[in-house]
């Protein structure tokens, strides 16, 4: 059976410049790869802003390519959806910012590709999750030509990369709650009416958050055989769950509305009806409750957590995904809310909860694939 590919999001540890994203590698990423990789090479999902991609100098690069040798890693992906802080900030709905209207996203872009093409191993196809176009409300239908002008100038540089290089790298959208790009309808709407050269449509794929899918109330079966019907390549899956609850449990959620990440809430009511907001706590104090509505949170949880002080997960999301999921495609456990869970969630240090979560995926995956 061909090897899976699991890893885990480096977003889950604070550091924005690029001598506190190596610490934060070295001083978490021995202890996981022992854990659940100890004999095989290790992939790294690694996040890197802005600062910290312009900071990393040919000196630099070459301690660190030193160092994944070392550790037995290699980075198969990177995170380039947060272009500036991430962390101990308001993040909020600047995580978008700059969008794909901007110059500047595609110069982070490319200078991500870059670094990734000197990084990624000859046999992989790599990839660079990014934002799904731009925020609702801040970007509109009228904005595409603008988007579409910078998407096409970052493919044409994984094009060009490929083809001097000989590394393939796919710009992976990230469909998000609130976004341009949000339900699979709306990914596969956008896929279908892209009008772009071949050569360049190759290098443009999907990352799936199977935490943003679940808010939309979205069944793992339908929307992947939706996706592939539209032609739509998923470069690869983060593995993450959102928070569900059914009123009146309602009150439980309270301790989730905290001020640095934006927390999309999509509510479904007992008559089939949608509602949205965009952050838990306008949606806290503005619906009206209604017996039976169901609430999913953008709220990303332990995945191996089903239920936590009579709340829900979406872990069931995943459970029925996985087996629907092709070997060979990267899968990257992301819970970057690890500082600013409730403390009752995070009862152990960080390191051994991203080992308990890659493990939990191994089993469940273990658990699929030995089925009759």
């Amino acid at each position: 059976m061909q090897r899976r590919l699991i890893t885990y999001c480096t977003n889950i540890h604070p550091g924005e410049s690029w001598q506190e994203t190596f610490t934060a590698l070295r001083q978490h990423l021995p202890a996981v790869k022992s854990a659940v990789s100890p004999s095989a090479q290790f992939p790294i999902g690694l996040r890197l802003s802005n600062i910290a991609a312009s900071q990393l100098s040919e000196t630099e690069n070459r301690k660190f390519k030193t160092w994944l040798e070392e550790q037995d890693c290699f980075i198969p992906t990177l995170n380039g959806f947060p272009f500036g802080s991430f962390h101990n900030d308001r993040v909020k709905e600047q995580v978008y910012l700059p969008d794909w209207r901007s110059p500047e996203r595609t110069a982070y872009t490319n200078r991500l590709a870059d670094l990734l093409a000197g990084w990624l191993p000859e046999h992989l196809t790599g990839s660079i999750s990014t934002v799904p176009l731009g925020f609702k409300g801040v970007v509109t239908k009228e904005d595409l030509p603008a988007i579409m002008k910078q998407l096409q100038g970052v493919l044409a540089h994984l094009v060009t990369i490929y083809e001097e290089h000989g590394k393939k790298i796919m710009l992976a959208l990230e469909p998000e709650p609130g976004c341009l790009l949000e339900t699979t309808d709306e990914v596969c709407s956008f896929f279908e009416n892209l009008e772009l050269p071949d050569r360049l449509r190759s290098h443009l794929g999907l990352c799936y958050d199977c935490c943003h899918q679940a808010v939309e109330f979205e069944e793992p079966a339908a929307s992947l055989a939706r996706l592939k019907a539209s032609g739509v390549e998923i470069a690869k899956y983060q593995i993450s769950s959102a928070l569900k609850v059914v009123d009146p449990a309602l009150p439980l959620l309270q301790p989730f509305a905290e001020p640095c990440y934006l927390h999309q809430v999509v509510i479904r009511r007992r008559d089939g009806t949608i509602a949205r907001y965009m952050d838990l706590g306008p949606a806290l104090a503005d619906h009206d409750r209604q017996p039976g509505d169901e609430w999913r949170c953008h709220f990303h949880v332990p995945i191996f957590q089903d239920q936590y002080d009579g709340l829900s997960t979406t872990r069931s999301f995943l459970e029925e995904l996985l087996p629907e999921v092709p070997a060979g495609i990267l899968l990257e456990v992301e819970t970057y809310t690890w500082e600013v869970l409730p403390p009752s969630l995070r009862c152990e240090p960080v390191t051994g909860s991203i080992i308990r979560e890659i493990s939990w995926l191994k089993e469940q995956l273990n658990a699929a694939y030995s089925r009759p």
